[in-house]
């Protein structure tokens, strides 16, 4: 981390709690000593920015200029500030740069654009590209075609009303016939189908109704980061997270930005997805991501990779690879790519295209690029970018030459090829520096954001699941395990790059939260134990046997028949998958089916007690969760735990994971949270920048059954990977681990002390007699 991003004090852990209009700051008020209770240094709180009415979530922001009055508004965060500070905790808050939400009503920034056109003061704020259709900004709204609802248009005090939703008239247009009307304005309401082919402004993704916002302009930069950078110089707010980066034109120059704004006073992480092993931007001024390559290594260390390939090989038996043909995964994700970019972004590849022509039409050394050449270039480059975008330096790195050679391979014409080396010219800026030749490396990297999201997360994840524990962002469903030498690689290289980053397990976006993921990922040490319980339940018939193997195996993670938690999200994956019905072609008759399946299949049997060999793997499932659970926690980097995580949470994807904070009763999580974050307040030098990282290495026939690290030599982690695997082999027998130098005590009983040195090996038989995972400090520090 640069000095410009270190703030006076780096948090010790954080508590991530989703603001709401039924959890607003008063809410968060009253659980604040239950939190401070756990040990966290931070409260870390969903937007707090003024937002559409009723949002869930806050990421739809109308207005930087206030904090949400929904919330209790500016006076309600201030006294949550204050009395998080009474408690030794401090405010992070959430902070959505890329995006606002597209509604005139609220947005007050759009609606001046709506009623003034180019010549609005906000004009600037917004990517739009007026030159596009017919000049005009186009607005999917509506929800047919125009004329069948234009009887139901209205004008009344100066805007267009329909359906409870308002738009701005332009000056001295009020009176016009209504037809006239339509046309003199300076956007056209259009049906909400025609966004995908003919949409001319930057979006969140592929969601219309979030507009992006050109924060790289100085003065939009200025405007929406005002009150942040208010709440930030004032005490209020002492970290920041940052969402979607990636959307962003030049995340390197925003987060230069915000840094000097806020004069190096915050704790700064970045949600950026890392790609297998593609680093986080050395040169960026954050404290590093917020934490989704953590999350990636503790799973996938505690995930067996032989048993995921036997499982991988049962799924494509099962479903005949009806999720996608082949059952590979790269083949899926490929094809999700091509998809997307053709279908969904169609629009975006558009611009794209007539940014090069437009190129093209100016430099004579670049003329007679035939435009279906130039947007062939732009699909077949953008489908094989292998990480989420490129950046200001390592562009060739990323679309190499090699990716080059193969878009140029989907060209019948030789000749014609030679667009791919325009567009790849263009997107790393090779070929000029001009405002067009800037604006369509931007939008190339912004647009390839949005494939890799949409295509990966969105639908391959959906597409192809042996083993749904490792479909989560940032994760890798191809290869769901990674090595325990892998995983102390990684936190070697956290700990002395990146020593601040955040660490998560569960967050708002997960698709399942960590228990849900321990109990499937137990499944990679037993196959043949789910192939019989496909058996057992395949008198439940399904619509086909892909979503089949989907939905009982999500009801197998969540652990309890409930149909009403269990179905939406079953209907959800289906309906991302896009393979037989999808949000926008949705098939009723499908999904009425999906939906009575799930009633009386997952939704009702009890699959993880419904056999004896079920029911059995429940310490294993134990095991993988307490073990993720210290991992995180005392892993380099600053741990977040997600709202009711000091718990066992079960949760599926979103809005199931969204809920509001609840309290319930202790259990063994709480108490290995309050140890683990009391042991991190405690001794802040040995989890801290300058904390030392260090494997430690069992000994004897089941040695690769423990994972243990020490922190600084004051603190030893020790969980056991693979618990069932390591049952049927016999257990511990005489497997050792030598502490370092010191007398330890065990945090999480009270009582037991050992003794470590070379000379003294202590029996791992006896660490985890009580439970599978061990925290160690070193007495007398």
């Amino acid at each position: 981390m640069t000095s410009s991003s270190a703030p006076s004090a780096l948090p010790t852990a954080t508590y991530r709690l989703q603001l709401q209009p039924e959890f607003p700051f008063a809410a968060a008020e009253r659980a604040v000593p239950h939190l401070a209770g756990l040990g966290v240094s931070h409260l870390h709180l969903s937007p707090v920015l003024e937002a559409a009415p009723g949002s869930t979530h806050g990421y739809d922001v109308t207005d930087h200029r206030s904090v949400r009055a929904e919330l209790g508004g500016e006076e309600g965060l201030r006294a949550l500030a204050a009395t998080a500070r009474a408690h030794g905790l401090g405010l992070v808050v959430d902070l959505v740069p890329n995006h606002m939400a597209a509604s005139p009503r609220h947005n007050h920034a759009l609606r001046s654009v709506l009623q003034e056109g180019p010549d609005s003061p906000y004009a600037r704020w917004f990517d739009v590209d007026w030159a596009a259709g017919d000049g005009r900004l186009l607005l999917p709204v509506l929800p047919a075609r125009l004329p069948e609802v234009r009887d139901r248009l209205r004008v009344s005090g100066g805007a267009l009303l329909l359906d409870g939703q308002e738009f701005p008239l332009r000056a001295g247009t009020e009176g016009l016939p209504l037809d006239e009307l339509l046309d003199a304005q300076w956007y056209r309401l259009a049906w909400w189908r025609l966004a995908r082919t003919e949409l001319n402004y930057r979006r969140f993704f592929t969601i219309s109704e979030l507009i992006g916002v050109r924060v790289e302009d100085p003065e939009v930069f200025a405007a929406t980061h005002a009150k942040i950078v208010e709440l930030v110089a004032d005490g209020v707010v002492e970290g920041l997270r940052i969402d979607h980066p990636d959307g962003l034109a030049d995340p390197q120059g925003y987060l230069e930005d915000l840094a000097a704004a806020t004069d190096g006073r915050c704790w700064t992480v970045v949600e950026k997805i890392l790609t297998g092993t593609e680093p986080l931007p050395a040169d960026w001024p954050v404290a590093g991501t917020t934490g989704y390559d953590a999350l990636r290594q503790v799973e996938g260390v505690l995930t067996d990779p032989v048993g995921a390939d036997e499982l991988a090989d049962v799924y494509r038996e099962f479903t005949g690879a009806a999720g996608d043909r082949g059952g590979r995964w790269e083949a899926t994700a490929r094809r999700a790519a091509y998809e997307v970019v053709t279908h969904d972004l169609a629009a975006e590849t558009a611009v794209l295209t007539r940014l090069a022509e437009r190129i093209c039409a100016a430099d004579p050394s670049l003329r007679d690029h035939a435009p279906w050449a130039v947007r062939t270039a732009v699909r077949e480059l953008l489908v094989r970018v292998p990480v989420y975008r490129t950046y200001r330096t390592g562009g060739e790195e990323v679309l190499t030459p090699a990716a080059a050679r193969g878009a140029q391979a989907a060209f019948a014409v030789p000749e014609e090829a030679s667009a791919v080396d325009l567009v790849r010219g263009l997107a790393l800026g090779s070929l000029g520096d001009g405002p067009e030749h800037r604006a369509f490396r931007a939008r190339f990297a912004q647009t390839s954001s949005a494939l890799r999201a949409k295509s990966v997360e969105d639908t391959a994840f959906y597409r192809y699941t042996p083993l749904l524990s490792a479909n989560e962002v940032g994760g890798d469903a191809g290869r769901p395990a990674v090595s325990v030498d892998e995983f102390h690689a990684y936190c070697l290289r956290i700990a002395r790059d990146w020593p601040a980053t955040g660490t998560v397990l569960s967050t708002h976006d997960t698709k399942r939260s960590a228990d849900v993921r321990a109990a499937i990922a137990v499944l990679a040490q037993c196959p043949e134990v789910w192939a019989s319980l496909l058996t057992e339940v395949s008198g439940v018939p399904a619509p086909d046997p892909h979503l089949a193997w989907t939905a009982w195996q999500t009801a197998f993670g969540f652990g309890e028949p409930d149909a009403e938690r269990l179905g939406p999200a079953v209907l959800k994956s289906v309906r991302e998958a896009g393979l037989r019905t999808s949000w926008t072609e949705p098939d009723v008759a499908y999904e009425r089916a999906v939906a009575e399946f799930t009633a009386a299949g997952p939704g009702r049997i009890p699959l993880r007690s419904a056999s004896e060999a079920a029911f059995a793997l429940e310490p294993h499932i134990r095991a993988h969760a307490l073990g993720a659970a210290l991992v995180q926690l005392t892993m380099p980097g600053v741990p977040e735990l997600y709202q009711n995580t000091e718990r066992e949470y079960r949760a599926l994807v979103d809005p199931d994971n969204r809920a509001p904070f609840v309290t319930g009763p202790d259990d063994d999580r709480t108490v290995l949270v309050r140890a683990a974050l009391g042991l991190r307040r405690e001794r802040p030098e040995a989890f801290g920048p300058g904390g030392g990282y260090a494997p430690l290495t069992a000994s004897g026939p089941a040695a690769a059954h423990c994972l243990a690290f020490a922190r600084s030599g004051a603190v030893v982690t020790a969980v056991t990977r693979l618990s069932l695997r390591l049952a049927e082999a016999g257990g511990w027998q005489d497997t050792e681990l030598v502490l370092p130098d010191g007398r330890w005590a065990d945090l999480l009983d009270g009582v037991r002390e050992f003794t470590g040195g070379p000379a003294t090996e202590l029996k791992l038989a006896e660490l985890f007699a009580d439970r599978p995972v061990a925290l160690l400090a070193r007495l007398g520090d």
